[in-house]
C-alpha cells in the first residue's frame, strides 16, 4: 500500500482520538494504568487496555471487511478498500462508545458495568481491524475463515461472549442467551 494510504489511515486514527476526547471518553483507564492485556470479561479494566477478548472480534471485523469489500469492490485498490474498511470501523468505535449505545450494551449484552473505551482501546480495536484486513489479504480464503471461526469461538467458550452473541443482543436480546451468559 502505497504511503499516501498510510498517512490517510494515521489521519483516520488521529480524528478517532480527537472526536473520542471531544466528547469526554478518557484517553486511558481511569485506574492510571495502560496494559497490553485483560483477560477477564467483566473486570473494570475491560475496554480500557490495549486487548482484550472483545479485540479478537475486531480482528475479526477486519477479516469480514476484507472478504465483503473484496466481493463489491474488487477493482478498487486494495488501499483504497483497507481505508474504507478503516473508515467504518472507526466510525463505529466512536457511534459505540456514545451514551445510547453504552446503555444499550449495559441492558442487552453481557458486558455489565460497561462504561465505554478508553481512546487507547478505541485505537487498538481499530488497529486490530485493520491486522485482521491485513491478515486476510495474505492468507488464502480457507484459512481467513478458520481465523474467523476460531476467533469467535475461544472467546465463546473462555468468556460466553463473542462478535455474534454481541450483535445478536444488540439487535434482538434473548433472555436465554443472557442467563447462559450469567452462568446459569
Amino acid at each position: 500500500m502505497s504511503r499516501r494510504i498510510w498517512i490517510l489511515a494515521v489521519l483516520i486514527l488521529a480524528a478517532v482520538a480527537a472526536i473520542e476526547l471531544a466528547v469526554g471518553r478518557n484517553p486511558i483507564c481511569t485506574c492510571g494504568s495502560v496494559e497490553l492485556w485483560v483477560g477477564a470479561r467483566d473486570s473494570p479494566k475491560t475496554s480500557q487496555m490495549l486487548a482484550d477478548w472483545y479485540s479478537l472480534s475486531h480482528i475479526v471485523h477486519g477479516l469480514l471487511f476484507y472478504g465483503a469489500l473484496w466481493l463489491v469492490a474488487r477493482r478498487l485498490d486494495v488501499g483504497w478498500r483497507f481505508l474504507i474498511a478503516l473508515s467504518i470501523e472507526a466510525g463505529w468505535e466512536v457511534i459505540e462508545n456514545t451514551p445510547m449505545v453504552i446503555d444499550r450494551y449495559r441492558a442487552t449484552t453481557a458486558a455489565l458495568g460497561y462504561s465505554g473505551d478508553s481512546v487507547v482501546n478505541s485505537l487498538s480495536d481499530v488497529l486490530m481491524m485493520a491486522l485482521g484486513f491485513l491478515l486476510a489479504r495474505k492468507l488464502p480464503v480457507r484459512a481467513s475463515i478458520v481465523a474467523a471461526v476460531a476467533l469467535g469461538l475461544v472467546p465463546l467458550f473462555v468468556i460466553r461472549d463473542n462478535l455474534t452473541l454481541n450483535v445478536v443482543a444488540l439487535i434482538a436480546p434473548n433472555h436465554a442467551i443472557q442467563a447462559w451468559q450469567a452462568g446459569g
